[in-house]
């Protein structure tokens, strides 16, 4: 059972309300902690939360981070995209932000331990460090979302909500007469409410029309800008055929969409980059499952590495439409192992 005193990373949402209210009954002094994020709807966020931290009768802090968010998240954001990756600001956000800046700010004040809604479990080693885990409820879990965090991090964190199901969790919130929020709970960009081509714009991303074109440098079309696309897409594209085009691959460097049909899609070797494990550090090759992204089922595959700064997957069963940029995520059954950053590696061929 956890004691002493608990930081919460307090939302307003019915997750992080439930995860304090757990806390609470554990006997924990629970304090609530907003982070402030240059968010259109920041004020309204902030009565929210306000609302529910004297409905759970704990004492609420709130941290500007809006300057930090900006110089950090959504900058890197901006460059990936313009560079034709398609990045996950949500895993980065939570290594830099919530359990990094956050994290540092709640020890400072005195915290012993920080605690989120997420749906992930910990377990700590008998050696001392932690084992990261899936969440129970397996359409919540979110243990990809935290695959960058370190050993420290995860040293000082509290899951409350690791074993729970989604449905249990809005129960236990409507049986104690607490507001039930679940309209800011999709695993949509949190700063992306005007769309992306308009926050794009607005951070002055500029658009320069290119052509589409096959993997052998056949030319089809014109695009309006390569961060309109993404690999897998079919929407949008303007190439009518007997079945459909989907965009296989971005090339920024030549400014190209590159197109092919359904089975151009699937890959059984991935290269990435910027290598962060979780676990000891194995001997490679290592085998285990990787996950490609937030909704992609985990496939079974190995790791061996390239060179000093490359390391290749290698899938028993071909995946479909693997995204430079986006992070692969490797376990070992439900442990998260480690992840690194998915690297282009087709262009067009003129």
């Amino acid at each position: 059972m956890t004691t002493g005193k608990v930081g919460v990373a307090l939302s307003g949402g019915v997750d992080s309300t439930v995860a304090t209210l757990l806390l609470q009954r554990q006997g924990c002094e629970v304090h609530g902690f907003f982070m402030e994020l240059p968010l259109t709807d920041r004020k309204q966020q902030i009565q929210r939360v306000r609302a529910t931290a004297q409905s759970l009768h704990v004492p609420l802090q709130l941290v500007d981070m809006q300057e930090l968010f900006s110089s950090t998240i959504i900058k890197q954001f901006i460059t990936a995209y313009a560079g034709g990756l398609t990045p996950n600001p949500c895993v980065l956000c939570n290594a830099a932000m919530k359990f990094g800046a956050l994290l540092e700010y709640m020890m400072q004040q005195g915290m012993d331990k920080m605690a989120t809604g997420h749906y992930a479990r910990l377990i700590a080693n008998a050696g001392g460090n932690n084992r990261l885990l899936r969440g129970l409820d397996a359409g919540k879990d979110q243990s990809y979302f935290l695959c960058r965090l370190t050993q420290r991090q995860l040293s000082h964190t509290l899951f409350p909500l690791g074993s729970w199901k989604k449905k249990d969790v809005i129960t236990q919130a409507q049986k104690n007469g607490l507001a039930v929020h679940t309209d800011n709970e999709s695993q949509d960009v949190c700063f992306l409410a005007t769309g992306l081509q308009q926050f794009l714009k607005e951070h002055g991303v500029a658009e320069q029309a290119g052509e589409i074109c096959t993997s052998r440098g056949r030319v089809l079309g014109r695009h309006a800008g390569i961060s309109h696309y993404t690999v897998g897409q079919r929407r949008g594209l303007g190439l009518p055929d007997a079945t459909p085009w989907y965009v296989i691959a971005i090339d920024p460097k030549e400014n190209r969409i590159i197109v092919g049909k359904n089975e151009e899609l699937f890959q059984r070797h991935v290269l990435i980059r910027d290598l962060h494990w979780l676990i000891s550090e194995p001997v490679l090759p290592w085998q285990g499952q990787v996950q490609l992204r937030s909704r992609h089922h985990a496939a079974a595959a190995r790791l061996i590495q390239k060179n000093e700064t490359t390391w290749e997957i290698l899938f028993s069963e071909p995946q479909r439409a693997i995204t430079p940029g986006q992070f692969a995520v490797l376990y070992e059954r439900d442990q998260v192992a480690g992840s690194g950053i998915i690297l282009s590696q087709q262009s067009c061929r003129p």
